[in-house]
């Protein structure tokens, strides 16, 4: 019986020498039509898998150590790409090695030497081509056009003939379709199949960023059909073998435009002076079965994406808004963790366990914040909960010392900003958001639960999926010393680097200007935090074992790790080595799948955040705001309008000298006037050009007296 075990060891052994698919029928003997397709799929998912690839004269070879297939990715300014194996590996490739790959294809690539620590490969061949459509400007050149993409990442301008223009007028934003990929003597092809608009339409947004980045957005019928089938409420029968706790004072803390609940808290003050904290998180995994259509796309989808003013969601709005929401009032399932902690927010004894919940209150991050503060309304419409809340609070502090301690990395606000809009979607204010002592409290509770389930599964050696960060690079390290150094901030750089340091760091600048753009700049020093099976610790948290455990509402990773508890719950942690090992291929697969979602998720939203960032300031042409100048180059200023954390360029050439670029000291000097320009300063700036396709904002210094002489 033909299995892919079988073709898998076939195409990989010794003696095999490469043939091509018709030779490959004779081989394993296949006559009939079922029989030869099965091979067919079979062949096709070795080769997804990274086992095999099929060579340009069409035979099917096996991997060798040198070869290796993955997607590719290239960077914004287009000079390097990265490809992602299945396993998890990068490989780095230099834009002249790329050959006629695009952003996202799935390509054979060849190592060839190394690059800093990655090895370094060139395309060999295009396996399976990634984008199938694009979005972007269509540019009219006589009888024909150019579609130029909105995405830095793909290289490549889209010819348009005459007869797929579809009535798409000069400079207006279009979808298209890929008709031909690009060859070594001419462009790719494209045919416009959707007019969005001008690009300085809102409702042009939306659809532009779910096309470049590939969000799936509507749910499948087949998705929706199991979904229907799913109860509204919680029955009799689904609380067979869950604790109750309907009857504990239970509450969500969230902010006032959340809609999905996936996590409600309760703390207790034991006889003992210890405290019980209890984390309820909602059980999607009892109603999102392994395997069923609706897996699949969460799978696929990988975390839900969080947009200005929508959400594309993981999973349908019946359960990421119903069923598995643990709304006010309602019976919800979940998954219990039970922590008791002592005074120095040790855990000394936990239990996890299937419950079921009925949230008491459905709590406002501001409303929280504003009783602490003392505020007399919010007392009148929380202060029932006076006593649960402040001993949350006194909870947190311990927690959030305990971490301190260890050296953990507290302090990063992250420039986050919340943009409102009008009816139409145009930008009408950007507001920084600032986290309050509520926010803070879910943060360390989450990050306890995580951290606990995370352990359990570490000390038992049991396949798991952790959530890891990896120590910076030294080099990054050096350029974020470099920066502060700029801004008259100094500290020792020592050979290990350790997350106490960098806490220190952010403790040290506390209040300073530029504040903002030292934090975003010590995030992109560190490494990006992924998924694994494995278990390397988490850097930015001083933790030796972490998780994601508290949102699988939005996230694929801790709806698998809620299905690991469960079997964990059922096995009592007992599994063959067989299982082990499938178990680790499989979480493999998924970290690696789930990273990658990750990343996608966060670029749309940081796109879609650009644009409506651009939208505000092109209706502030010719307006002045005062910026801080977060970095210098040879061609001009990077700058920052602050509190609305905008940026954009003030170009060399519009400043009134010719300034000289000192690299070492990062200063700009004037020529004739020996003006200095230096990280850190605060101008008064000018806008004169927002570009949406781009996402680029131009400014020029604004000089009051200079402006005063040019009136009169």
């Amino acid at each position: 019986m033909l299995n892919k075990k079988i073709v898998e060891k076939k195409l990989t052994s010794k003696t095999y020498t490469p043939k091509v698919l018709k030779e490959l029928y004779k081989i394993f003997n296949l006559r009939t039509k079922q029989e030869k397709q099965k091979l067919r799929k079979i062949l096709l998912e070795l080769i997804s898998e990274g086992k095999i690839y099929k060579d340009s004269k069409g035979k099917y070879r096996p991997l060798k150590d040198n070869l290796a297939i993955g997607t590719l990715e290239l960077t914004r300014n287009g000079t390097l790409a990265f490809v992602w194996t299945e396993s998890g590996d990068e490989i780095a490739i230099p834009a002249e090695k790329l050959g006629n790959a695009l952003h996202k294809d799935k390509v054979l690539v060849e190592i060839i030497g190394k690059w800093y620590d990655l090895p370094e490969g060139k395309v060999i061949k295009v396996i399976e081509r990634g984008l199938k459509k694009i979005v972007g400007t269509f540019q009219p050149r006589g009888r024909f056009a150019f579609i130029i993409p909105d995405d830095p990442k793909i290289q490549y301008d889209f010819y348009v003939p005459v007869e797929y223009f579809n009535n798409a007028k000069p400079g207006v934003k279009v979808v298209a379709e890929i008709v031909k990929y690009p060859s070594p003597t001419r462009n790719p092809v494209a045919k416009v199949i959707e007019v969005l608009g001008y690009s300085d339409d809102p409702s042009t947004d939306f659809p532009t960023i779910v096309v470049k980045h590939d969000l799936p957005v509507e749910f499948p019928e087949k998705v929706l059909k199991e979904v229907a089938k799913i109860p509204e409420k919680v029955t009799p029968k689904d609380l067979k073998g869950r604790r109750d706790f309907r009857n504990e004072i239970i509450v969500t803390i969230d902010g006032a435009d959340a809609k999905d609940f996936d996590d409600a808290v309760n703390v207790k003050k034991l006889q003992n002076g210890n405290y019980l904290l209890g984390v309820h998180i909602a059980d999607v995994s009892y109603y999102v079965k392994e395997g069923t259509e609706l897996d699949k796309e969460a799978f696929k989808r990988g975390t839900s994406v969080y947009l200005v003013d929508r959400v594309i969601p993981m999973l349908p709005f019946k359960l990421s808004h119903g069923i598995c929401s643990l709304v006010q009032g309602e019976d919800r399932l979940v998954m219990s963790l039970l922590m008791e902690l002592n005074k120095e927010g040790e855990v000394v004894d936990f239990e996890v366990t299937p419950g079921v919940i009925r949230s008491y209150r459905r709590l406002i991050y501001d409303d929280v914040n504003a009783l602490f503060s003392g505020d007399k309304e919010a007392y009148r419409k929380i202060g029932d909960l006076k006593e649960q809340l402040f001993l949350m609070k006194e909870l947190k502090d311990i927690l959030r010392n305990a971490r301190r301690k260890r050296g953990a990395i507290l302090d990063i606000e992250g420039g986050e900003v919340k943009i409102i809009l009008d009816e139409k979607g145009h930008t009408i204010d950007i507001i920084p958001r600032y986290r309050g002592e509520a926010e803070v409290i879910i943060e360390e509770f989450m990050i306890k639960a995580n951290e606990t389930i995370a352990e359990i599964f570490n000390n038992f050696d049991l396949p798991f999926v952790y959530r890891v960060h990896e120590q910076p690079d030294p080099d990054t390290i050096l350029q974020l010393k470099n920066y502060l150094s700029a801004l008259g901030i100094n500290f020792k750089l020592p050979k290990k680097i350790q997350p106490k340091l960098l806490q220190e760091l952010l403790e040290k600048t506390e209040g300073h200007p530029l504040r903002s753009s030292i934090e975003r700049l010590l995030v992109r020093s560190m490494k990006r935090a992924v998924y694994s099976s494995t278990n390397i610790g988490h850097f930015g948290l001083a933790s030796y074992a972490y998780t994601h455990f508290t949102s699988p509402i939005r996230r694929y990773p801790d709806l698998v790790v809620h299905r690991l508890i469960r079997n964990f719950l059922k096995t009592n942690g007992k599994l063959t080595k067989k299982k082990i090992k499938e178990l680790n291929k499989k979480l493999t697969k998924i970290a690696v799948h789930s990273s990658k979602r990750e990343r996608t998720a966060d670029e749309a939203e940081w796109d879609y955040t650009a644009l409506k960032k651009i939208d505000y300031i092109s209706r502030h042409i010719g307006d002045v705001f005062d910026v801080v100048v977060t970095s210098v180059t040879k061609f001009g200023l990077f700058v920052e309008i602050i509190d609305k954390y905008i940026s954009g360029l003030i170009h060399v050439s519009t400043m009134n000298d010719y300034y000289i670029y000192n690299e070492e000291k990062s200063i700009l000097i004037g020529e004739r006037k020996g003006k200095i320009y230096k990280i850190g300063d605060k101008l008064k700036a000018k806008v004169i050009k927002a570009d949406k396709t781009r996402m680029q904002i131009d400014f020029e210094i604004y000089n009051e007296e200079e402006n005063k002489s040019n009136i009169n």
